[in-house]
């Protein structure tokens, strides 16, 4: 056997080989290396096999990044968060639809200014790399500058993206209302340019139900048959008030899932962020019609908008994702998020494995936005996204990971007693993209 390489890496590895419907499967097909290691060819995994399987395939004896001391797993998959919004994260007092009207929509006003949107784009892209995080699913505002700004640093890093501009014509302030004509042309006019382009994909966006008027909804349908490859990513029954102003505004449709059914924004690429007050019908819906959540704990908790029924999730084999929901969600790191998550579940009598939570971070995450076949774990041929994880970098974590009997519990105290400074390095598309201790990301 020959592998051809660029480079290798030798350290602790965990993934999960195949995307799975149930704890146990998912626990079935993970994969633990205590020492492996990993051959990129350029911007592809060429293999991850133990070490001693795979020294012997290495050009001489240290030909390779020594990481022993480090835990590598897949790149994080943030699934639903708002680049406008990090200059606002932690505003204070509001449930959801005040705090759009007090604190989300004049910060969005600001994104009318190139100059702005490219300065908060990079910052943005920065967290995100400083978190692990590889591929994400992005909100930017109504205006196409907005897009154009975060779709521009992304390419620049080589960083997976989708990505949309926010498509919105009623209910909101007159400065960031649009007509659907309007909607339709700068979003077509976006999509030619950058989707598909390089690790560039486009999601068409409208906010939500509430600010999108028949007209509205029937130009993202018209869009999204004129190019079917592409990704909708909109909001579903975040708070309760919001599901009640739905059905005054809708009394036509049955459910507020059944609003974007109607005009066939349902699908295999379309993702729906939070799904927390769901009816039985919608539940049905998102499963016939292959579409995918995103669950966003700490935003859900931080809104007071309610708890995610993981259980009933999984029990209806819905696809479904993390997202950190910046910035009514309050941090980017995945690892505080999970730790959420587990609570969340907790509070409903459902136990979430370190297996499970990470398998929805990484190829769960991918499996929710129709990429598990590009990212989300280290199967050959995939796209070469990890992060390195430092386990312990603080005195309690040293204490309680000496203690940790396996790789689970070891996961489990990561997630619930990691942050930001557990992240060690950040792979994107075969290159180091991000260091700790580091001041700028790698060009």
């Amino acid at each position: 056997m020959a592998v051809n390489y660029t480079q290798a890496i030798r350290g602790q590895f965990f993934d999960i080989a195949k995307v799975g419907a149930s704890p146990e499967a998912l626990k079935a097909n993970a994969r633990h290396l205590d020492d492996g290691l990993l051959f990129l060819n350029g911007g592809t995994i060429a293999a991850l096999l133990p070490w001693e399987e795979g020294r012997g395939l290495l050009r001489h004896e240290t030909d390779y990044l020594d990481s022993r001391d480090k835990l590598i797993l897949p790149g994080f998959v943030d699934t639903h968060l708002h680049y406008p919004q990090t200059e606002m994260i932690g505003a204070y007092g509001e449930q959801l639809l005040e705090w759009l009207e007090t604190y989300t929509f004049p910060v969005e006003s600001q994104y009318q200014c190139r100059d702005h949107a490219a300065r908060m784009s990079a910052f943005f892209l920065s967290q995100l790399l400083s978190n692990g995080t590889t591929t994400a699913l992005v909100f930017g505002t109504v205006h196409p500058q907005s897009v154009d700004a975060l779709f521009s640093a992304a390419e620049h890093v080589g960083m997976r993206m989708i990505a949309g501009k926010v498509m919105m014509d009623r209910n909101a302030p007159e400065y960031l209302t649009e007509t659907p004509e309007q909607s339709y042309r700068q979003t077509r006019e976006l999509i030619l340019r950058w989707h598909k382009r390089g690790r560039l994909n486009y999601a068409l966006t409208p906010r939500f139900a509430p600010t999108s008027s028949p007209e509205l909804l029937a130009a993202v349908q018209k869009l999204r048959e004129e190019f079917p490859d592409t990704w909708v990513h909109t909001h579903l029954s975040e708070n309760s008030s919001e599901v009640d102003w739905v059905k005054a505004l809708w009394p036509e449709h049955a459910s507020y899932l059944g609003v974007y059914h109607h005009y066939n924004l349902t699908g295999k690429r379309s993702v729906f962020a939070h799904g927390i007050h769901l009816q039985e019908c919608e539940w049905d819906c998102l499963h016939e019609t292959d579409s995918s959540l995103a669950f966003c704990p700490t935003s859900n908790l931080f809104l007071g908008s309610g708890l995610f029924n993981l259980k009933q999730c999984q029990h209806k084999q819905v696809r479904m994702g993390i997202g950190t929901d910046v910035g009514a969600g309050t941090t980017f790191n995945m690892l505080q998020t999970l730790a959420e998550a587990y609570k969340v579940a907790q509070l409903q009598s459902y136990r979430l494995s370190a297996c499970e939570a990470f398998y929805h971070a990484t190829l769960g995450g991918a499996h929710a936005l129709d990429l598990d076949g590009k990212i989300g774990n280290f199967q050959t041929g995939k796209e070469a996204d990890f992060v390195i994880l430092d386990p312990v970098v603080t005195p309690l974590q040293k204490l309680r990971y000496a203690s940790s009997r396996d790789i689970y519990e070891k996961l489990f105290i990561l997630m619930t007693l990691g942050d930001d400074r557990n992240i060690w390095q950040t792979w994107i598309d075969g290159k180091c993209a991000w260091q700790r201790d580091a001041l700028e990301v790698a060009a």
